[in-house]
């Protein structure tokens, strides 16, 4: 990264992450740098939105086909990533925060974190070299994880809000689905409270994309003008390790 362009790799289970992070992803491409998304489990049905999603991020992406609800550390997947890894050769890897994945109660997340962590490991090391040629070992990127618990950085997304809200209309699949779990999960008086009468009696899609426009923008504030920040709209993540500067800045 000496030209000060570094290239993000988004370790994303589900194709949501990409989302979640698109102010990051799409802000370091338009500063110059490369952001490129590999997502483990994403029905092919989904995959097309994905897709959608990430080119509004400026940001590339494939899809690693691991089969929903087998996703485990094993030898395989750890290959399969390191593989990635190497290919890409990232300055900065993002995923989801361990900590929160273990109470997030999506299936497959706890395995994931354990998967992306080792596999980050082992690149930097003289695994699988032989089944892997041509990919030379790189050295463990910085990582960052995103919607931690315990945030101790935030990025201004205020610019490129409308960005993310344009990526995240794209994930069709999953805004029905975001829908379908609240009419179940909430009181038809409690979504009123968030659309309004009329979208809380629309289909799915059109609710589900109510929902998110101001559960995300809630999400954004709190982390950022609500948290005493000087953003408006901010993605909270949480850095490993300590911060190295030359210098205190302010």
């Amino acid at each position: 990264m000496a030209d000060g362009k570094p290239t993000i790799l988004m370790l994303a289970t589900f194709a949501m992450e990409i989302v979640e992070c698109g102010g990051a992803l799409v802000k370091n491409a338009r500063a110059g740098g490369r952001s490129h998304a590999a997502v483990a489990l994403c029905r092919p049905e989904n995959r097309q939105d994905a897709a959608r999603a990430a080119e509004v991020l400026e940001t590339s992406v494939e899809f690693l086909d691991f089969e929903y609800g087998h996703l485990a550390p094993e030898a395989g997947p750890k290959k399969k990533l390191v593989g990635v890894i190497r290919r890409v050769r990232p300055d900065i890897c993002v995923m989801q925060d361990p900590e929160h994945s273990f109470h997030d109660l999506d299936p497959d997340r706890r395995l994931a974190m354990i998967l992306y962590l080792e596999a980050l490991a082992l690149a930097s090391r003289d695994f699988a070299l032989e089944d892997l040629p041509g990919l030379e070992p790189c050295p463990i990127p910085t990582v960052y994880y995103m919607t931690p618990e315990r945030p101790n950085c935030v990025v201004n997304v205020a610019d490129v809000w409308e960005v993310k809200e344009r990526a995240m209309n794209c994930l069709r699949g999953q805004q029905q689905f975001t829908a379908s779990v609240l009419r179940q999960r909430l009181p038809a008086a409690a979504l009123e409270s968030l659309v309004g009468s009329e979208l809380a009696r629309a289909g799915d899609l059109e609710l589900g994309r109510a929902l998110h426009s101001v559960l995300d923008r809630s999400f954004h504030v709190y982390h950022g003008l609500l948290s005493h920040s000087r953003y408006a709209l901010a993605e909270p993540y949480r850095r490993q390790g300590s911060f190295e500067l030359e210098r205190l800045v302010g």
